[in-house]
């Protein structure tokens, strides 16, 4: 026995499918309201940690239509099953609601696949998926063609000049990763949202065309020279001050949490023996 841990509230990355945050679905009181859809195979919801550490920011999970009602930015984030959650925003209604809401103003971002699911069609040819061919849900100019090879990359970019509420982002540098099946094509004259360096290589990533904006990139939105402009954009619209935003660094608010895990850690165990342990084994 070389101690005992006590439980103690940290706030660390959750599992994708057994966070608490997952349960918010109602609207709250903050100036700025962002839903998230939260897809039966949703996966690295992460992404939007850094959204909900902002003060005045209220970030919501749904699954029915009527709760998409008031946000002033919707999310399709990251799915394990791009084709299967598409469906099921479809047969829930999702789908003709973020059509509704969009074309009445409300900006929507998708990321990886919620990106794939903006376009005009997806295609399954190697049936990678569920196979076949399938309409997207038509709010950008691409198509995705999904392809046994698998994309998994660090990747850091430059945003171009995108339109609608996201042009408030031209020209910032932005930091991530790629993982995700398929490759996403522009059609003629479609507008890409960045450039990414992946190793020795510059690719153009994402699509946006008004105020609906796609990319591949996971973790786009946790620096804050992404983060604020984007809000501080959003509390415009609405018109309210964008100075109002507080700066919030999510790197170092994350380093922060796991130092306090670390100190908690070192300070119940037996660290002398656990190190002993160690060394005999190691010899």
């Amino acid at each position: 026995m070389l101690g005992v841990v006590p439980y103690h509230t940290l706030d660390l990355d959750d599992e994708d499918s057994l966070s608490e945050r997952l349960e918010h679905q109602e609207m709250g009181q903050a100036g700025v309201q962002i839903a998230v859809v939260r897809l039966p195979h949703l996966s690295n919801f992460t992404d939007f940690r850094a959204l909900e550490g902002i003060q005045g920011v209220g970030v919501r999970y749904v699954t029915a239509p009527e709760q998409l009602i008031g946000a002033d930015l919707i999310v399709l984030p990251g799915t394990k099953s791009t084709m299967d959650d598409l469906r099921w925003l479809r047969t829930h209604g999702l789908e003709a609601q973020i059509e509704r809401l969009h074309q009445a103003g409300t900006p929507v971002l998708g990321i990886c696949g919620g990106y794939q699911m903006m376009g005009q069609t997806l295609s399954d040819p190697d049936g990678v998926e569920s196979g076949g061919t399938m309409a997207g849900i038509g709010l950008l100019p691409t198509e995705t063609i999904f392809r046994v090879v698998k994309t998994t990359t660090q990747a850091a970019g430059r945003i171009l000049e995108p339109e609608g509420v996201f042009a408030a982002l031209a020209g910032i540098q932005t930091t991530g990763y790629e993982i995700h099946m398929g490759e996403t094509v522009l059609q003629t004259g479609a507008q890409a949202f960045q450039t990414l360096k992946r190793g020795e290589h510059t690719v153009l990533d994402g699509c946006v065309c008004g105020n609906a904006c796609g990319t591949y990139l996971h973790g786009i939105l946790d620096t804050p020279e992404v983060l604020e402009p984007l809000v501080g954009a959003l509390m415009e619209r609405k018109g309210l001050d964008p100075c109002a935003i507080k700066a919030f660094d999510p790197a170092a608010y994350k380093e922060e949490q796991y130092d306090r895990l670390a100190d908690l850690v070192r300070g119940a165990l037996d660290m002398p023996a656990l190190y002993r342990i160690l060394e005999e084994n190691h010899a």
